[in-house]
């Protein structure tokens, strides 16, 4: 299974917004939304993204909740949240809609996962929707487990062997 640029991309944003809002608070920002707003553009050319398609998964994030954005000349956008609120599964589902690893798998309007064969006369529901089932739900776990601060915390330094 592969996740669109959308993810990808949407994802970037979210850590570049969250480490401008950490080096703002002296490192502590992982705990807290940034006070100034970073312009869209300024993220795009350190990311080397390009700005038209970071305006568009901006605008999801946004309705989502999880950015917040100001107009006018010191505009830009913010952490709605502090980090360490935000599950990378708010941020992917933002972005790309529901988790579903096969497209004959889907989500009642509970979140169980329906087969779509399921109540169709002389079909069986089919023999692989507990494999796609625990798929969707290690996947879905997994992105709600982490949080955009665990991305933004800097990687362990990994010790030199010594020959």
């Amino acid at each position: 299974m592969m996740f669109s640029t959308k993810a990808e991309y949407g994802i970037r944003v979210m850590v570049h917004l969250a480490r401008q809002a950490s080096e703002a608070s002296g490192g502590e920002g992982v705990a807290r939304a940034a006070e100034v707003p970073i312009p869209l553009a300024s993220i795009a050319d350190a990311e080397g993204l390009p700005l038209a398609y970071l305006e568009h998964l901006v605008q999801r994030l946004r309705r989502a909740e999880l950015v917040e954005s100001r107009r006018g000349a010191h505009g830009g956008y913010s952490l709605a949240r502090p980090a360490s609120d935000i599950s990378m599964g708010e941020v992917v589902k933002a972005l790309e809609g529901e988790i579903a690893p096969i497209e004959c798998i889907t989500a009642d309007a509970d979140g169980a996962l329906v087969c779509i064969r399921e109540g169709e006369a002389g079909h069986e529901p089919c023999p692989t929707k507990l494999l796609w089932t625990r798929v969707q739900g290690s996947i879905v776990r997994t992105l709600n487990d982490m949080t955009l601060a665990d991305l933004v915390r800097p990687l362990p330094k990994k010790e030199k062997a010594t020959a």
